[in-house]
């Protein structure tokens, strides 16, 4: 068999770890499973990554890069802050769907072990989707888009719900999310409460 190099083969850990969580829940994942599912042997697993902490932590910098990175092209983008809200939304519950796996890590792992690292981790996923939101609805309410008087940071609370509620049901439900109009459905609600008519 040829050999890997490093990247693809802690890709390849990554992604099967991410798997067995998806599929068989937190309790199947050992380092056996692993092994068994790459066709590596547990010490290879080893050299790879020193512990599966290590594997969770690379995967919460994976989230970063490839989530949070783009959430912040779209926050950033000249486009109108309707526009951005929804791509905003939109991208989060198609990431989320996506990678089931990510989700019930970050939901399950992270927030249930007692662990510094993993929870400051997982707040600095959280906080940056919130500021990222927060800084759309600034930009609406400075172009007299939406209501002046609303406090800024209850709606991108609000607006927070939204993916831990996807995360949620695609814990309880076993993977199955009905995405079918949900984005554009919490973007009309969102919008009703950041209208300014509505004040």
């Amino acid at each position: 068999m040829k050999k890997q190099s490093t990247e693809i083969r802690q890709k390849q850990i990554k992604e099967a770890f991410l798997d067995i969580i998806h599929s068989d829940g937190l309790k199947s994942l050992s380092t056996r499973n692993l092994s068994k599912k790459i066709g590596l042997s547990e010490g290879s697993i080893f050299r790879h990554f020193a512990s599966k902490q290590d594997i969770i932590l690379a995967i919460f910098s994976d989230v970063d890069r490839d989530f949070i990175d783009s959430l912040r092209i779209i926050a950033n983008s000249s486009e109108s802050p309707e526009k951005r809200l929804s791509k905003l939304l939109c991208r989060t519950v198609t990431y989320l769907v996506d990678n089931k796996g990510v989700t019930m890590l970050l939901f399950s792992e992270a927030s249930h072990n007692n662990d510094t690292e993993l929870k400051t981790r997982l707040l600095h996923i959280f906080n940056s989707q919130k500021k990222l939101v927060s800084k759309i609805i600034h930009d609406g309410i400075a172009i007299g888009t939406w209501d002046e008087s609303l406090h800024v940071d209850n709606i991108a609370m609000l607006y927070m719900g939204i993916p831990v509620t996807v995360n949620i049901e695609l814990i309880l439900n076993g993977g199955q999310f009905h995405s079918q109009n949900f984005c554009q459905q919490m973007m009309t609600l969102l919008e009703r409460i950041l209208n300014k008519e509505n004040a």
